[in-house]
């Protein structure tokens, strides 16, 4: 799970947005300071973007980039620090800005928050070096004796809360090393570089250290490990409270686990502190000393002002990483004995961790923390529990702080319901990994439970205790039926009622009196500028699967989008799926072309040098607009630019540049991959009939298979290192959809059998998530189109996906609708959403078949395209 997500959840129940929206009727209101809602003085203006309020005397120009203060502040301190600071600066002239509320302080600083930027509460800009000097002590001196998190990026001055970095004072960007847009700052000679924000205090090679931070840099120096009897071996996770290590005793050998807390950061919903937090773990593991369901303490230390827990080390994995290992359902057909042994597995581990929760209960312990995550499957199959920091005592009064949204207990529960409550969810993900569901709609339970026994030889009773104690017992129906005619509105297999249902839901949920977004998506919408316009998140994207599937053209969405194209946010990328180049290909394709036109001339206007050579936002997407635009126009400037796009992309292919750094893993597949760069060249190839890049298509396609491994059942996947991906955007399944173009024009025989193979990826019973790019929706999308002969991408098999797509499937205002990344909350998106659903099943039910830009249904003979029969599978 990517804890990211979950600060996105708190705005709108059904949709992820900003956290800064999160207002009215939520825990948000009535949390914003005094300073946020005085008039702005004369002489001074005011701006709010994001987390952020800004305050600048009018007539003062600030210097692109310089030394910035930042200061911290705890929650019970905030205001107070805030109304002094406030007050230096108006009286010195010194721009500033504040987080202003109490809510969106505590999201900055939650356990979960980005290390990098967590603590900043307060940033004073100085006007220059010296009186950068002045205030940093001025302001040290004002908040001395108040405290606040360590700002991890900056260099901390003295004990306080003041900090110090060196940064941009403007946004500008420029893309990186691997092509991503990143913060910017420029170097002495004028050219942007990235910004260094990362959870570490640097300064660019070119800036001198001021001599009076020198003493602050040389104390901070002095804070190591080194003094401790332990050593550490290696980091197992970070979180923004501190790090997780396994370490060895020096003076026993013994194989430990150090657990790290930092005071006043990695706040849980009660404001308790990573330091409280870890001092709840260690009062409930010594009241439960002795359990074999439990690690051991072994010492507590405190090193600088972190504290660290030493726990016995117990060896084996998370429950989590056994799905990938042994859950049937990652297969195309498991046979009956595989399914039964899975299931006996499962019931005993459900049995066990049951067992165990009593244990803790007996010793006055709540865990209040159950899920797959903090499970542990010991070598000898005995089960274990781990993280024990949101654990209070059975009869302490209390809510749960601290909770995977999948097991999350109603608002409700109190004490030992909150892990029966846990204990039910389990009984269902066992099986079915899907309860963050439960977050949108907790009646899905009923659903998720037709659907394992549809699939598993479970005891009935077994799932029903789960949905009685999720939902209740209304919920659960009297007897099993189709998993569809429960809970979801129309079946997507169901077409056109599916495609009719998608629909409506999508334009159900625009907001057009928006300017950020037109349709709620992934989260993404806000990480860059513009994103709720583009192609894969944004609005860009929606109108063109709506048309594409027959849906009909939402012109009101469509002048939405011109309205704020007519000048593209500043800062927006260039590429395909997140920037300029996207929207100058949909707005082209819905017969927009003068607009078109004059967003594809900003891309002529900017160089592309240093770009990535990729699909989603680099040069391979680039490339394929302007060619689109130029056939489409007959304008030589396009057509050049589109050649200048596929030099680019291949330089990595004909230098070795791909490679990166040493230990530096490229990454592989249709968005982000090599794979990318082959689609620019095959339809240039076919624009041009030059065979040179017919070549390049090639070895890009042979880069991209290099980095695949066969995984179940012979299937290829991209090998990321730490998992296998199969999936259309970045795993092996985007590969075969390139595969499938090539070889429509060069006989390759290693070619042939990868896709084959590559067919296999796209044929398991059961993906995590539905999203057009990380989803079933992209399964379905391969297998109507594939033209890879064999077994296994005929009509029945798509017809196995679109029940599976089913499995996810929930409701919004009664219409079909998916939940995007992490499945938190609904996406209408076409990435990780109802447009890409809807794009996927029109590809393969739609009268006239859809398709993604550049990859169109195949033109081979004998493949032309032939809707899906209506049957479901049973």
């Amino acid at each position: 799970m990517n804890k990211g997500y979950a600060v996105y959840c708190d705005a709108d129940p059904s949709f992820y947005d900003a956290p800064h929206r999160t207002t009215h009727g939520t825990a948000a209101a009535g949390t914003r300071y005094a300073a946020a809602t005085l008039p702005v003085p004369e002489g001074w203006r005011s701006g709010e973007s994001g987390d952020w309020l800004a305050l600048r005397p009018v007539g003062v120009e600030l210097p692109a980039q310089g030394w910035k203060i930042h200061v911290s502040a705890r929650l019970d301190n905030a205001e107070a620090v805030l109304e002094r600071v406030r007050r230096y600066c108006l009286e010195h002239g010194v721009a500033f800005k504040f987080v202003p509320s109490r809510y969106l302080l505590h999201q900055r600083n939650a356990k979960y928050a980005d290390r990098a930027g967590s603590g900043k509460f307060i940033t004073v800009y100085p006007p220059d070096e010296e009186r950068f000097e002045r205030i940093a002590g001025e302001l040290s001196a004002l908040l001395d004796g108040e405290s606040g998190p360590h700002i991890l990026s900056d260099l901390r001055l003295g004990a306080g809360p003041v900090h110090v970095r060196y940064g941009s004072f403007t946004r500008r960007n420029c893309y990186d090393e691997e092509g991503e847009l990143r913060p910017a700052i420029a170097r002495p000679d004028g050219v942007l570089v990235p910004d260094p924000r990362g959870p570490v205090f640097r300064t660019p090679n070119w800036v001198g250290l001021p001599e009076f931070l020198r003493p602050h840099l040389e104390t901070r120096s002095t804070t190591t490990l080194a003094d401790i009897p332990y050593t550490v071996e290696a980091a197992l996770h970070f979180s923004n409270g501190g790090g997780v290590y396994r370490a060895r005793d020096t003076r026993t050998g013994e194989t430990v686990v150090l657990k790290e807390a930092r005071p006043h950061a990695g706040l849980a919903a009660d404001g308790a502190d990573a330091v409280a937090r870890l001092g709840r773990e260690r009062r409930a593991l010594e009241r439960l000393s002795g359990l074999d369901c439990t690690p051991e303490v072994r010492d507590a230390l405190t090193v600088g002002e972190h504290h660290f827990l030493v726990l016995e080390y117990l060896d084996g994995k998370p429950l989590n990483t056994f799905f990938a290992r042994r859950h049937p359902l990652i297969e195309a057909d498991p046979d009956e004995r595989r399914l039964a042994e899975y299931t006996a597995w499962a019931l005993d581990v459900h049995a066990q961790v049951e067992r165990a929760v009593a244990q803790v209960h007996e010793r006055g312990v709540v865990f209040n923390d159950l899920h797959l995550f903090n499970i542990m499957i010991r070598e000898d199959g005995r089960v274990a529990l781990l993280d024990f920091e949101a654990a209070h005592g059975v009869d302490e009064p209390g809510r749960q702080t601290v909770a995977h949204p999948g097991f999350v207990a109603p608002p409700g529960r109190r004490g030992t319901a909150v892990d029966r409550y846990a204990l039910a969810c389990l009984r269902l993900a066992l099986f079915l990994p899907l309860t963050s569901l439960l977050a949108l709609d907790r009646r899905k339970a009923a659903h998720l439970a037709a659907v394992v026994a549809e699939q598993f030889p479970v005891p009935r009773s077994f799932l029903d205790a789960a949905v009685d104690e999720i939902a209740g017992a209304a919920a659960r129906p009297p007897a099993p039926r189709r998993s569809g005619d429960r809970f979801v509105p129309v079946e997507p297999g169901d077409w056109p009622r599916s495609r009719d249902s998608m629909a409506g839901a999508i334009r159900a949920s625009a907001t057009p009196s928006r300017d950020d977004r037109l349709f709620p998506g992934d989260i993404a919408q806000f990480a860059t500028a513009g994103g709720g316009l583009a192609f894969g998140h944004g609005a860009a994207g929606v109108l063109y699967a709506l048309a594409e599937s027959g849906a009909g053209r939402d012109e009101d969405g469509e002048r939405w989008l011109l309205d704020h194209v007519k000048e593209p946010p500043s800062g927006m990328p260039l590429g395909f799926h997140d920037g300029v180049a996207g929207l100058a290909w949909t707005l082209d394709h819905l017969g927009h072309r003068d607009q078109a036109l004059d967003l594809a001339r900003l891309l002529l206007e900017h160089p592309l040098e240093g770009l990535a050579a990729d699909l989603h936002g680099g040069t391979a997407g680039v490339g394929l607009a302007l060619d689109a635009l130029a056939a489409a126009t007959g304008d030589p400037a396009l057509r050049d630019a589109a050649l200048r796009c596929a030099e680019l992309s291949a330089r990595p292919l004909t230098t070795g540049a791909a490679g990166g750094a040493p230990g530096h893993r490229p990454r592989a597949g249709l968005l982000h991959g090599a794979t990318g760069s082959a689609l620019l060249f095959l339809r240039l190839y076919e624009r041009t009939g030059d065979t040179g890049l017919l070549d390049l298509a090639g070895t890009a396609l042979r880069q991209d298979l290099a980095r695949c491994v066969r995984g179940a059942g012979g299937a290829l996947q991209v090998d990321e290192g730490w998992r296998t991906m199969p999936y259309l955007g970045a795993g092996s399944v985007g590969i075969g959809m390139v595969l499938d173009d090539y070889l429509a024009h060069r006989a390759d025989e290693a070619f042939e059998g990868a896709r084959r193979e590559i067919v296999r990826a796209a044929q398991a019973m059961f993906y995590a998530q539905p999203g057009l790019y990380r989803g079933v929706a992209g399964m379905v999308l391969h297998l109507g189109r594939t033209t890879t002969p064999g077994d296994g991408t005929g009509p029945a098999a798509v017809r196995r996906q679109l029940s599976a797509l089913t499995w996810h499937a929930m409701a919004y205002e009664g219409r079909l609708a998916f939940p995007g990344e992490q499945m938190m909350r609904l996406s209408m998106d076409l990435s990780t959403g109802t447009a890409g659903c809807l794009l996927a099943v029109a590809s393969v039910r739609g009268d006239r078949p859809a398709g993604l830009p550049f990859l169109p249904p195949p033109r081979r003979p004998g493949a032309a395209h032939e809707p899906v029969s209506p049957e479901t599978v049973k």
